[in-house]
């Protein structure tokens, strides 16, 4: 029984060798404190539990080294850019510890290598070499300090493995990734102006929030309109990886929209020609009765007007008299006017 004490203990001591190997050639010096660094490689698939039954895993040390590289990282970024503004020093930052790059970080520094896990893979754990990095950090952080990790970061990571010049201004165009995805899946896309303010110092602020169908998205806020909608669409997209009921309600609200528009209206418009264009004159609309009668126009009743007043001229009418006359009478006026005329 002695024997497989001591066989055990020679195991476990092989194995904390080969671990502690493993990890000065990963960050650079050897652990004060071994324990820290096993838990930070500890995925909590494996449901490993302490003597009082509770759940041992990396998620806490995760959370640390989470906030422990904020800090870190800004901090190196503000001594490596003199008098960029904060959104640009944001930026940079944010691109040296998004998840995909500390994955890439810890597939090539071979943490992957090193994780205690089920081995089944599945979408959370595309992420689980990112949060074994965080986890490390914090490691580091409980078992040397802020100093040592400070220096992890300059000599192991920035050093040899990022360069961050190259990073700080390569353009990851997030807003083409999503209005491309967009348009392969046919969903109408929007980028939404939600502010627009000016700070103290004379900077305009933009606050954009990205809107597919009906279904609000994520909001971005940057220094011009370019990067808050490369915020909200780099967010987008990430929440449409990770919730998949986010995708639903989106091909939910299309399905709304197309079916809308696919719906035949209710009334079919009329085809009959309408001949309101036509002048009909008065004799069609009485039903042809002979004994209507169409009012003159207004030629007729200028050439009769005309015809009157000629007539006018021509005849005077004015000795007519309804008066009976003898034939002597009758005579004796016309040589009267006869001769009055002569004179």
């Amino acid at each position: 029984m002695l024997n497989n004490i001591i066989d055990r203990i020679k195991l476990s001591f092989r194995k904390d060798k080969e671990l502690y190997l493993s990890l000065y050639q990963i960050i650079g010096f050897y652990p004060h404190d071994i324990s820290y660094y096993k838990m930070a490689l500890m995925h909590k698939s494996i449901m490993h539990r302490n003597k009082k039954g509770k759940p041992v895993n990396n998620e806490r040390l995760e959370f640390l080294g989470d906030a422990i590289l904020d800090a870190i990282v800004g901090d190196i970024v503000y001594q490596h850019f003199p008098g960029k503004r904060e959104g640009f020093l944001t930026n940079t930052r944010s691109k040296l510890v998004q998840r995909d790059t500390l994955n890439k970080l810890s597939q090539e520094m071979g943490i992957n290598q090193l994780i205690l896990s089920n081995g089944h893979s599945s979408s959370h754990n595309s992420y689980m070499g990112g949060n074994a990095f965080e986890a490390l950090v914090g490691a580091i952080y409980l078992d040397q300090g802020y100093d040592a990790c400070m220096k992890f970061m300059k000599n192991r990571i920035l050093s040899k493995m990022i360069n961050i010049d190259k990073l700080a201004y390569k353009e990851v165009n997030f807003k083409s990734k999503l209005i491309e995805w967009s348009q392969k899946n046919r969903v109408k896309i929007e980028f939404k102006l939600l502010q627009q303010r000016v700070e103290k110092g004379g900077s305009p602020v933009f606050s954009y929030q990205v809107i597919l169908e009906t279904v609000e998205g994520c909001s971005g806020q940057g220094y011009s309109k370019k990067e808050s909608q490369q915020i909200a669409a780099k967010l987008t997209l990430e929440k449409l990886k990770r919730e998949p009921q986010f995708i639903d309600c989106i091909f939910d609200a299309k399905a709304n929209r197309t079916k809308m528009e696919e719906e035949p209206v209710e009334k079919v418009p009329d085809t009959e020609e309408k001949d309101d264009f036509i002048i009909v004159s008065q004799s069609f609309e009485d039903d042809g009765r002979e004994d209507s009668v169409q009012a003159p126009s207004r030629r007729e009743q200028a050439v009769a007007e005309e015809t009157e007043t000629d007539e006018d001229n021509e005849f005077d009418l004015s000795d007519i008299s309804a008066k009976a006359m003898s034939r002597e009478e009758i005579i004796a006026a016309a040589e009267a006017e006869a001769f009055g005329e002569a004179r």
